[in-house]
């Protein structure tokens, strides 16, 4: 059976639409779409109505290529909006054999034991470490035998205001959201390989006003963040420093970005202000300018890492992604800047049908959409919709009955005791999933229905 994905990137230089089909275990790009952004600004929507447009026409032309329509969406959500958070949980395992809803049940404690301000949602919550037991760094445990089951989350956040007003703009657009997708975890699924999330990497996605970064280790992600530069800054430089309007400064850009220029030839460039005049300026001069805001951005995204902590877990190095990465001698510069740590730019890999323009690091994060939407993600995961997905198949619902549980109890949790009870496991999901527990007969009164519910937590 055959679905049709929409991937949207909400990026501030550009939307890129991208629509695909994924037939059993084939995906193929059937169309694209890419426009301006307007109505962004660092990442932010700054105008519903113009980002609205702009994210229409995007969809309106990948449609036309495509030739078809779409069954599901995914949008990316810049790292402007997020914060993150880090959390544990641990279960009592009754049956002394851990299945998928022990491990729900310890990631949604995990999810309930963080601390989020009340102006946050979550986005994902990302399970990076496991331990049964005394064992510790356990991969899976699906299917071992314990008595006591910990986790520790990643748990990304994203403010509700902006949330909002992505989905408005969307929404206004004609597209109905299926799930929201952080854009560092979508880049991560298409440039990363599994040796990449096994020994531990840095993966910088340098973008037009933003660059986001997002370190993996065990296979999933245990920090992001975000810094409020990108290359939209090196056309300002550029646009100050020439004296030149910014529209003729991003050609410049284009046309001449290099960090290698050693060359006195002269190119001629307009003059702010005096339509009809130019002026001639070296490309020593403009690499120059070039060369000290990349400098300065990558100075600060090592800085960031280096204040992450987790440096030492870093094991295959740094992978570039974004439009910045377009700039010629980036990759050396990077690698004098991280020093002992290798670095080496990220493309996204081959799809079917992938355009070759679609084959550069600047659209890592548009195909990780369409990837996540075909069921690439981490081993675990709850998304954005509250909802455990499970390696290639998606739980639907969740366990939304014990969540509820968790949130009437609150911090008083730990004054109920529960009974330990022995359940039935699942089975590995090949297909959607329902984890409602089947609602307890002859129950009666309040207390009589959590108090049931209870008994399965510890």
């Amino acid at each position: 059976m055959s679905t049709t994905i929409l991937g949207i990137d909400i990026g501030s230089a550009k939307i890129c639409a991208i629509i695909a089909q994924k037939d059993e275990d084939e995906v193929k790009v059937l169309g694209t779409g890419i426009s301006k952004s307007n109505g962004l600004k660092k990442g932010v929507i700054t105008n519903i109505e113009l980002a609205s447009k702009s994210i229409k026409n995007a969809v309106n032309d990948a449609k036309r290529v495509a030739g078809t329509h779409f069954e599901k969406s995914i949008v990316s959500v810049s790292g402007a909006y997020v914060k993150s958070i880090n959390s544990s949980g641990v279960v009592n395992i009754p049956s002394r054999e851990i299945g998928l809803r022990e491990i729900d049940r310890a990631i949604r404690l995990a999810d309930h034991n963080a601390e989020i301000p009340s102006e946050y949602e979550k986005l994902h919550i990302l399970p990076y470490r496991f331990r049964v037991d005394d064992r510790d760094h356990i991969e899976d445990p699906m299917g071992m035998n314990g008595t006591r089951l910990e986790v520790q989350t990643h748990i990304v956040t994203v403010e509700k205001s902006a949330l909002n007003n992505l989905q408005k703009a969307v929404k206004a657009a004609g597209v109905n959201i299926d799930n929201v997708v952080l854009n560092g975890y979508a880049s991560s699924i298409a440039v990363l390989s599994e040796d990449d999330k096994n020994l531990g990497v840095g993966l910088i996605e340098m973008g037009g006003a933003t660059c986001n970064i997002t370190i993996h280790s065990e296979k999933s992600i245990i920090f992001n963040t975000f810094l409020s530069v990108g290359s939209e800054n090196i056309t300002k430089d550029l646009s100050y420093a020439l004296h030149t309007p910014l529209n003729d400064a991003e050609s410049v850009k284009i046309n001449y970005g290099s960090l290698t220029y050693n060359s006195t030839e002269l190119i001629e460039i307009p003059i702010i202000g005096e339509e009809n005049r130019t002026k001639e300026i070296s490309l020593n001069i403009i690499s120059d300018v070039i060369y000290a805001r990349a400098e300065e951005t990558l100075m600060m995204l090592a800085k960031l890492i280096d204040n992450s902590g987790l440096r030492a877990d870093i094991g295959t190095g740094i992978i570039l992604t974004g439009g910045f990465t377009k700039l010629e001698g980036i990759k050396e510069l990077a690698s004098e800047i991280f020093e002992d740590m290798p670095v080496r730019i990220g493309k996204p890999r081959n799809i079917e049908g992938l355009f070759e323009t679609l084959r550069e690091p600047e659209y890592a994060t548009a195909i990780g959409l369409i990837l996540y939407g075909c069921g690439e993600f981490i081993p675990y995961e709850i998304d954005s919709n509250k909802e455990l997905r499970y390696k290639n198949s998606a739980i639907q619902s969740g366990n939304r009955e014990l969540q509820n549980v968790f949130e009437n109890l609150g911090n008083d949790k730990n004054e109920y005791k529960a009974e330990k009870e022995d359940k039935p496991d699942l089975a590995i999901p090949t297909t959607l999933v329902n984890l409602r527990e089947e609602k307890p007969k002859n129950v009666k009164g309040y207390f009589s229905k959590y108090w049931n519910m209870l008994t399965q937590l510890f």
